[in-house]
């Protein structure tokens, strides 16, 4: 156990100091509104980042900057007085304290060359204990109340935190990808939990035994490339995957939390800066997907972290939007938007702020996965029961496909911003739309629905079922609010298919083997293109020459599957400008793709439009 010294809180230096940092109406009003925080708390931990401007060049976008070098722990009394409690290391940051407001849970490293480790400290005697080790960065821990298996002979706790343990990057291929793990609370037992090939973060336990987090979703190519980070909720093993907050509001949502007067609150943005910064807003438990409300508004500056008091308010940090100020920490009541300051040191940025009070634990969960069986099922009640009109019967076919994580920081295929796919197979849909299938475990899957002509009608992000889990849906992108029919779905009444070959033995679609060679022999002729020779098209001058006739991952909606099917295939629900008279290729009077080379093409197309080959 390690002992850290610190220097007393009573000194006259830091007496100095904190009067010196003390909000508008001096240490005494201060003091009052700390204690006014709830009864028996033992003060504010949180993190001090220093305003130095170098996290601040970092470059934003969708996701948060890694930030947290050089980062140290602090805890706010309630008389006002400040302390580190993270002394002995290089960086500490990510602060959560235990149910019953002894210990606390952080991110630290304690040289500058470490990785992020998980670490547990007692506040009362300051004694400190690696729970992490050898799994990569792990940040962003948090307690979790009790797990159970029917073959165990008691509950345990656990922790879950965030790492790049798998050793995977984003589907940009530019930066590690991180997903949430469990661990006991000694160390073992390590549990991966989510399997996003683009980023899962932010865990927070609802009172309700469910985790809470942020992941981004880079296959939801309806919203534009670069997709949407929306609020997700699973089980503490993994299981139950499904969208808690995602279309309504903006379209980036993280570092949530929920509040005893049951709401989540989080903060939301179009595209973030370096700290992930930007407005505050709430959900209601009762009807998370469909009572969206904005808390703040631009004038009120950028907010960060929020976290639940026990009367209902968040602790939250707010900086000035115009970047000139550092951040505070604020009670705010998500109601109204009042806030209150209760600590600025100018020269840090104070975030992540938790208050050190014994607090109500979640429920606890038992759990039917088991890591030894390798796959899990899914089955849906009826693909007609969705978001969009499918007509009965324009559904025939659901192709099920694999997506496989990029394991080196690579640009991405030259046309395609996709990750490379394999395909686990494709099945005829019941009569009734429902279908019942058997995959792989613990890897990213999308399923798409098929039409007569093999092409894809709708697709979904990333999913995934955990090792023996049967997990299932009503419809295709139904109303969450939804209860299904009562009545029994055909593909419930039969044994599950089975979609689990081996890797070796799944199929990917080659372009340079497959789909180049037809487009050159029935495409790139003098018949369509005119000229004394005919171009050529490869992988280096065929990317260029392709990418404004295709969209990855939608077949249906581009302009050279138009031209092959001589027709426009999309969709109402795509809001495809109109595209007039489409011109078939090749004109008539010449061979035309037979239907196996127009269902390649379009099959290529639906599975990412990789130019170069699949690699695990």
């Amino acid at each position: 156990m390690l002992r850290l010294t610190v220097a007393p809180a009573n000194c006259w230096f830091a007496a100095l100091l904190a009067a010196s940092l003390a909000p508008a109406g001096g240490a005494a009003a201060q003091a009052d509104r700390l204690r006014a925080l709830a009864p028996g708390q033992a003060g504010i931990v949180f993190t001090q980042l220093a305003a130095d401007g170098k996290a601040a060049r970092q470059a934003g976008g969708m996701l948060r900057a890694d930030y947290g070098d050089g980062a140290r722990l602090v805890l706010l009394s309630p008389d006002g007085t400040t302390r580190v409690l993270s002394g002995g290391f290089h960086s500490a940051s990510d602060p959560d304290v235990s149910f019953d407001g002894q210990r606390l849970l952080f991110a630290g490293k304690r040289t500058a060359a470490d990785r992020w480790n998980i670490y547990e400290m007692e506040l009362a005697g300051g004694a400190v204990r690696q729970v992490t080790r050898d799994l990569g960065d792990c940040r962003s821990p948090a307690y979790q109340s009790s797990l159970f298996v029917l073959d165990a002979e008691r509950p345990w706790y656990q922790a879950t935190f965030v790492s790049t343990a798998a050793g995977e990057f984003d589907e940009y291929g530019r930066a590690p990808a991180t997903n949430l793990y469990s661990i006991r609370l000694d160390g073992t037992g390590v549990r991966r939990l989510t399997f996003n090939p683009s980023s899962s973060f932010d865990p927070f336990q609802m009172a309700d035994g469910r985790i809470l987090f942020a992941g981004w979703q880079r296959h939801n190519l309806d919203r534009g490339v670069r997709g949407r980070v929306a609020l997700f909720g699973i089980n503490l093993d993994g299981t139950d995957y499904a969208v808690f907050a995602a279309d309504e509001g903006l379209r980036i949502k993280h570092m949530a939390c929920t509040t005893p007067t049951r709401l989540a609150v989080f903060v939301e943005a179009e595209r973030v800066p370096w700290d992930g910064a930007g407005r505050l807003a709430s959900v209601n438990l009762r009807r998370n997907l469909r009572s969206h409300r904005v808390i703040t508004g631009p004038a009120d500056g950028l907010f960060h972290s929020p976290s639940p008091l026990p009367d209902g308010a968040v602790l939250v940090s707010r900086r000035p939007a115009d970047g000139t100020g550092t951040h505070a920490i604020y009670r705010l009541d998500p109601m109204t938007g009042r806030r209150e300051l209760l600590f600025d040191d100018p020269a840090w940025h104070d975030i992540q702020a938790k208050l050190v009070v014994a607090q109500p634990e979640p429920d606890g969960r038992s759990s039917v996965a088991e890591e030894t069986d390798p796959t899990g099922k899914l089955y849906c009640l009826s693909l007609y029961t969705a978001d969009v009109k499918i007509p009965p019967g324009g559904a025939r076919r659901l192709r099920v496909i694999e997506g496989l994580p990029r394991r080196a920081a690579t640009s991405r295929d030259a046309l395609s911003p996709l990750i490379p796919t394999r395909l686990l197979g494709e099945i005829n849909l019941a009569e009734d739309g429902s279908f019942n299938i058997q995959t792989p475990a613990n890897i990213p899957i999308q399923l798409q629905v098929l039409d007569a002509e093999g092409m894809a009608l709708r697709s979904c992000a990333w999913i995934w079922v955990k090792n023996r889990e049967s997990r299932g849906c009503i419809g295709c992108h139904e109303h969450g609010e939804l209860v299904p029919e009562n009545r029994l779905a055909k593909a419930l009444t039969e044994p599950s298919i089975q979609l689990t070959l081996p890797p070796e033995r799944r199929r990917a679609v080659d372009f340079r083997r497959e789909v180049l060679p037809l487009l050159n022999r029935k495409c790139a002729t003098l018949a369509c293109h005119g000229g004394a020779t005919p171009p050529r098209l490869g992988v280096g001058a065929g990317a260029s020459d392709l990418a404004k006739y295709i969209h990855p991952g939608r077949a249906r909606t581009s302009p050279l599957i138009w031209r092959i099917f001589g027709r426009n295939t999309s969709r109402p629900w795509d809001r495809t400008p109109p595209a007039g008279k489409v011109a078939p290729m090749p004109p008539p009077g010449y061979p035309p793709l037979t239907a196996e080379e127009r269902r390649t093409v379009a099959e290529w197309i639906d599975l990412g439009a990789l130019m170069g080959g699949v690699k695990p």
